[in-house]
């Protein structure tokens, strides 16, 4: 049953996505220090990571459409990735705030090559029956990474005093291998997708207005989710604001990714049995609480709680959702739906960074989490009461 559900294909993107994670792990929970102490406020370092994973993630539903089109999926796996792998220790080579944005887009950008295209090659290598399973694994085996890169992180810090510059370079290490097990993957030969219409950088709009039914009333309510569920920096910088140390807050950060690695593959499991559409509304009602609750108290054990909950939402959210996609759309259109809803909800990370920046840096961080989390809520209600789905 294990070898059945779980392909070669599917291990060696988990592997990948495993070491790509590592990689960027190691300097996640950094950057945001890293800009603040080189002078960028609350308010810039929101829409600098907005912008940067914005502008690049647009890519996600046009390199989702033309994998359609061609029928492939590789290209667009091993290229996204190899420039992933590039991008990361350009940021360390070349600390100033251009190349940073430079290199913080690159790597993005490699990561809308690859996204759809391998979402889609998870999909077509699993059945309707067993997605929870396949995308849970997946994440788990891609968060297992988060966990792994900022330990990888800390250790360093706490042993060698070598600065945050030259852990940007050293984050070449795992890219190196993550390039190698790129050209591993195969891939079997499918149909390609018979459309009129010529793929352009905006199919994604074009996409929503013909997508199925189902497939609306998923996305647009997600799509508004997207706009209150901004960069995960801004949780780290509520506990940097609690007083604590840059230590502390890589290590709270570590705990949420291995709550999300934890959860994951069970998450998977029993939305294989419940339906993925209740195991998602349970994370949308989690990540609720976490906004609401993080702002009740800064004590160690009550964050710990919080981060916890946390791993929880993304790991009932994250791969649920885009298992979900999967089962609701035809075949043919996997990447281009998956790129479709990739890309508008990374519009939505622009503006809500940059919302809950300047709710932040005007009201204060109370509002700004307490905001989101009110949003969100009204986003679970409409999945519990209002949304009627038959998934395959």
């Amino acid at each position: 049953m294990v070898k059945k559900v779980f392909t070669r294909q599917i291990i060696l993107l988990s592997l990948i996505s495993f070491f790509t994670d590592v990689a960027s792990e190691m300097l996640y929970p950094i950057i945001p220090i890293y800009l603040k102490s080189v002078g960028f406020s609350v308010l810039f370092i929101g829409i600098l990571e907005g912008i940067a994973e914005s502008i690049a993630s647009l890519s996600k539903g046009y390199f989702g459409n033309l994998s359609d089109k061609i029928g492939k999926r590789l290209p667009f796996v091993r290229w996204g990735y190899t420039l992933s792998s590039i991008a990361k220790p350009m940021m360390g080579l070349l600390p100033y705030p251009i190349t940073i944005f430079f290199a913080r887009t690159l790597d993005r950008f490699g990561k809308g090559i690859r996204t759809s295209a391998r979402d889609a090659l998870l999909s077509d290598e699993s059945t309707p029956e067993n997605k929870g399973k396949v995308f849970g694994f997946h994440r788990a085996a891609d968060t297992a990474g988060a966990v792994v890169g900022p330990i990888i992180t800390l250790l360093i810090l706490n042993t060698i005093s070598i600065g945050y510059r030259n852990l940007f370079i050293l984050s070449a290490i795992p890219g190196v291998v993550v390039i190698l097990l790129c050209f591993v993957l195969k891939e079997k030969k499918r149909e390609l997708q018979k459309s009129p219409e010529k793929s352009n950088f905006f199919v994604f709009i074009t996409y929503l207005k013909k997508s199925p039914a189902n497939y609306r009333l998923v996305v647009i309510p997600l799509l508004i989710f997207a706009l209150i569920n901004s960069s995960d920096f801004f949780l780290l910088l509520k506990v940097k604001e609690y007083g604590y140390s840059d230590s502390n807050v890589i290590l709270f950060y570590i705990l949420f990714n291995f709550s999300y690695a934890l959860f994951s593959f069970p998450s998977g499991r029993i939305a294989d049995k419940i339906g993925l559409k209740k195991v998602i509304t349970f994370g949308l009602l989690i990540f609720s609480l976490v906004y609401v609750l993080i702002n009740v108290s800064g004590s160690f054990a009550w964050l710990i709680f919080v981060f916890l909950l946390y791993g929880l939402f993304s790991s009932s959210t994250e791969g649920m959702i885009k298992a979900l996609i999967t089962n609701i759309v035809p075949s043919s259109e996997t990447a281009t739906a998956l790129g479709t809803y990739n890309s508008l909800s990374s519009i939505g990370v622009l503006l809500s960074s940059s919302i809950v920046g300047l709710l932040w840096n005007f009201f204060g961080s109370t509002v700004a989490l307490g905001f989101s989390g009110l949003v969100s809520f009204i986003i679970f209600f409409y999945f519990a009461f209002l949304l009627k789905l038959k998934e395959k």
